[in-house]
């Protein structure tokens, strides 16, 4: 998985990719690729 600074150029690298937000976070995932996932964001402290 690569940590990106830019999920839009993430998601435009292949037609299956979805953004998911999960935690905080920003996911790019692609079921029939895995090699495209990319996350977006740091957990916050408490």
């Amino acid at each position: 998985m690569q940590v990106v600074s830019s999920l839009k150029s993430a998601k435009s690298r292949h037609p299956d990719c979805q953004i998911v937000k999960r935690r905080g976070r920003l996911y790019v995932i692609c079921k029939t690729n895995p090699r495209f996932k990319a996350r977006q964001g740091t957990k916050t402290r408490k």
